[in-house]
């Protein structure tokens, strides 16, 4: 007993001193303004770092302002860069220019900022899991300074550092890759006082049917916005509940008490699952493929559909989308096709070569329609979008394949649907925990694990 209690206290000092040693480096708050900021010679260092960078760079010349000029102002941003166990591991301290002050037309013409589509990346992590190369990650710092403008801009420098002279996972393994936003999932449900709220077991009941509820109590516009808005950045590794969160997006204009439950609905689906990410398997082939779905006539306002496709390289899903269709018609299967062919061209990158991409669809009109040339006549009224379907069929560049509703798997950006529907479609679309994946389980056994939680909560 003794020992044991010993052993204990060993432990906990050594992480309490691990703990201390650390805190010795980094700040462990975030300072509100820049007065506050020079009050820790952290965020001083912080503060200095980012204007190193600036001078290293070339970012900037300091030179007197021309006559009748209004020099832009700066204010600093500081953030926390935090580990995956919560712990404070850098101390970032941004200057960044206020361009909100500037009009169109006048300060500027037009901006642009590249950004990396989210499905290249996942096709690279797919890639990269299935050929069993090991990815490294980097951390940039001032990546927009890597861009050269002709124009002059006048910048003020930042209060207090005049110049002397011149008054933020990936987990990888050898069974492949793990995409996850644990941490970020932690996080919103303590921002929304949600992290002791009772678990669901799925995102949304097969028994909801949101209107407009005009007659229905009015809540926090701004705080059900920004529940929105968390939960769309977690589908980027989440598209388990795409359609559940895309549906309550749709009256953010004018919120109602049944739209809040319904979006706390899926925040309770979190606490369930906050684990939960996309796994890229090492044995996944590189074979494409894509689902298209709809509902009919789900939306209870104008009677429209909702449209889900998704995209896989092999068993690694790659892209997903859940939206209501804009006319009452079979363009649904037009942005899927669209999607694989961009697939096909970026993959061609990796020196990937497809032939036929299977195109699985359960409706059997819209495959009769692109097949079968005498029903053209009988289909003018058709969008001319969905003959692009066609052509291509024609062409060899997709083969349209029937596939019974169940194995559909794109029937879950299109409705809510039963415990265990929803988790078997879960699995086969590659969303699981890094524990299961960690003890190699297979598909039954993951579901299996699942049920038996279930089980122990009810």
């Amino acid at each position: 007993m003794i020992g044991d209690i010993h052993q204990h206290v060993t432990r906990s000092s050594i992480a309490s001193l691990a703990f201390f040693s650390h805190s010795a480096y980094v700040a462990t708050f975030e300072p509100q303004d820049v007065s506050y900021a020079l009050s820790d010679p952290n965020w001083v260092n912080a503060m200095h770092e980012e204007l190193e960078n600036f001078e290293r760079n070339h970012v900037w010349d300091l030179v007197e302002p021309p006559p009748n000029c209004r020099p832009i102002g700066t204010k600093w941003v500081f953030k926390n860069k935090q580990g995956e166990n919560g712990m404070v591991v850098t101390n970032k301290a941004r200057l960044v220019a206020q361009g909100f002050c500037q009009k169109e037309g006048i300060d500027y013409e037009k901006t642009f900022a590249p950004v990396a589509r989210l499905e290249a990346i996942r096709i690279l992590l797919a890639f990269v899991a299935s050929k069993g190369f090991k990815l490294q990650q980097m951390d940039v710092k001032s990546a927009f300074l890597n861009g050269f403008i002709e124009e002059e801009v006048y910048v003020r420098q930042p209060p207090r550092f005049e110049s002397a002279k011149f008054p933020d996972r990936i987990k990888q393994g050898p069974k492949g890759t793990f995409v996850h936003q644990a941490k970020y999932t932690r996080d919103i449900l303590k921002r929304f006082e949600m992290g002791d709220s009772k678990p669901m077991t799925t995102p949304m009941s097969t028994n909801t049917a949101l209107d407009a509820d005009e007659d229905g109590e009015a809540v926090d516009q701004k705080e059900f916005r920004g529940m929105i808005g968390s939960l769309l950045y977690l589908t980027a590794t989440r598209p388990e509940f795409q359609f559940a969160v895309c549906l309550c997006a749709r009256y953010q204009a004018s919120p109602r008490t049944s739209h809040h439950q319904a979006v706390k609905r899926i925040f309770r689906y979190l606490k369930f699952t906050p684990e939960l990410g996309l796994w890229y398997s090492s044995v996944s082939s590189l074979s494409l493929r894509g689902f298209s779905d709809a509902d009919h006539a789900g939306c209870r306002i104008d009677r429209k559909s909702t449209s889900g496709t998704c995209q896989l390289l092999g068993t690694s899903l790659v892209s997903w989308s859940s939206r209501k269709q804009a006319s009452v018609s079979l363009s649904k299967v037009y942005s899927c096709c669209s999607q694989l062919l961009w697939m096909k061209a970026t993959l061609s990158d990796f020196g990937l070569r497809f032939g036929k991409i299977p195109f699985l669809v359960d409706s059997t009109s819209a495959i009769s329609v692109a097949k079968n040339p005498i029903l053209h006549s009988r289909t003018k009224h058709i969008d001319v979008r969905f003959h692009f379907l066609r052509d291509h069929y024609e062409n060899g560049d997709i083969d349209l394949v029937h596939v019974a509703s169940e194995n559909q798997l794109a029937d879950m950006f299109t409705k809510p649907l039963e415990f265990g529907a929803f988790v078997r479609l879960r699995g086969e679309l590659g969303v699981t925990g890094w524990k299961c994946v960690d003890n190699a389980l297979i598909k039954g056994e993951i579901e299996s694990q699942w049920i038996g939680i279930i089980a122990l909560l009810v």
